[in-house]
């Protein structure tokens, strides 16, 4: 078995704002940087190799907790919100709550307008998984909530038809163990960052 850690960039305006924010490459707010920059990783990923998203906004993460060479892969791209990108929930709801709530109870297989369903980036993180287990080297991602939320239902078989069977934080690491073919299953959630 090859660990894997996952830890979320640290926040956006978009996300203050709780706007969809795909593949829009925005930066870490004034606000963010301070508060990434409190963060240190746990004990448990100590020796771990790290990689990132390109997008600003998980660099950026990445260079804050001195993981300047973290290696670049494409593969931990957020998902694509298509046309629904910069948008919040509330102001598609009061559009058509409706087409809204039918297109949320597909789960896995749900899709904005021209963009990417949870099964689609499960689709494309797969092949990495099964490098990253090949090559048996523990392993951290800077990455993002749709990544972080496709891998999750990977290993626990959640349908994203309802609620997670955990609450995923967003400023904590996720540790998974991935089988020889890169499957990958719960190790520990929601470990903690530690603060400067």
């Amino acid at each position: 078995m090859t660990l894997l850690a996952l830890l979320r960039h640290g926040p956006t305006e978009w996300n203050t704002m709780r706007r969809l924010q795909g593949r829009v490459d925005l930066p870490l707010s004034t606000a963010g940087q301070v508060y990434v920059s409190r963060w240190r990783l746990p004990a448990e990923v100590a020796g771990f190799a790290w990689v990132s998203r390109p997008l600003r906004r998980a660099r950026e993460t990445a260079e804050l907790l001195g993981l300047k060479d973290a290696a670049v892969v494409r593969a931990l791209t957020e998902t694509d919100w298509g046309e629904w990108e910069g948008k919040t929930l509330a102001e598609l709801r009061a559009l058509d709550a409706a087409a809204v709530a039918a297109a949320e109870a597909k789960g896995l297989d749900f899709r904005p307008p021209g963009g990417e369903s949870a099964r689609e980036v499960q689709k494309r993180l797969t092949p990495w998984l099964a490098r990253v287990a090949a090559a048996g080297v523990a392993t951290g991602a800077i990455t993002h909530k749709g990544v972080i939320r496709a891998t999750f239902a990977l290993a626990t078989g959640w349908a994203m038809t309802s609620k997670p069977p955990v609450r995923l934080e967003w400023d904590a690491v996720h540790l998974f163990r991935l089988a020889a073919d890169g499957t990958p299953a719960v190790a520990r959630l929601n470990v903690p960052l530690e603060s400067a």
